[in-house]
Formats: structure tokens, sequence, C-alpha cells
């Protein structure tokens, strides 16, 4: 069974900076895509940022220039630094993984960011 084990978020001033972790262990994987989606209440999911094997990043318009998405294709890990955030990027933060020639996808539990004064 395919675990996604995610770290980081939790509660920050705007302004502040958090970073978030997902891994997949065990080389379970031969994983193309990795990236984060969020979801605020009474919202629908969607995407942060992506990144791919070939580190091919992708960002929602209203992230740029403050998140930054990393991998280490070794470790089948990625990493999100989200800098200069605001009150609307509180939502629960869901790592997502995609293989290749799969049409499986795999979800993180998710984490809860909360910017807030």
């Amino acid at each position: 069974q395919v675990q996604l084990v995610e770290s980081g978020g939790g509660f920050v001033q705007p302004g502040g900076s958090l970073r978030l972790s997902c891994e997949v262990p065990g080389g379970v994987l031969d994983i193309d895509t990795m990236g984060w989606y969020r979801q605020a209440p009474g919202t629908q999911r969607e995407l942060v940022a992506r990144i791919t094997r070939r580190l091919v990043k992708k960002y929602a318009d209203s992230v740029q220039g403050r998140f930054t998405i990393s991998r280490d294709n070794a470790k089948d890990a990625a990493y999100l630094q989200m800098n200069s955030l605001k009150p609307e990027d509180t939502a629960v933060y869901y790592c997502h993984v995609k293989p290749f020639f799969s049409v499986s996808e795999y979800w993180g539990q998710g984490t809860q960011v909360t910017v807030s004064s």
C-alpha cells in the first residue's frame, strides 16, 4: 500500500513562512509528478504547485513568486517553501503524486496551514 508522508504546516502570521514536505518511502512508485493542492472551507480543491521528474514546475497564479516547489528524486520527496504568506493561503494542503504509465494517483492525508494575525 502506497503511503505519502507529509510534514510541515501550522500557524503563522501574515508575511511569515512555512515549509511543507512530502515523501513516498520505500521506492514503491515510479513517480512522474509531485505537488500540492489546497482546499479552504466551502471551496474546491485547487492546484498550488507541481513538479515533474525532470523538474518542470507549475504554479497557481496566486502563489507565483511567493512559493517555491522543489524535489529530491533520489528520496521520492518534494518540498514546498511558502513565503510571504497571506490569510487567503489558509487551507488544508494535500500532497499529490502521479506515477508514470498509470491512471492511479495518490493523496496525502492533508496538513493545515493557517495564516492569521
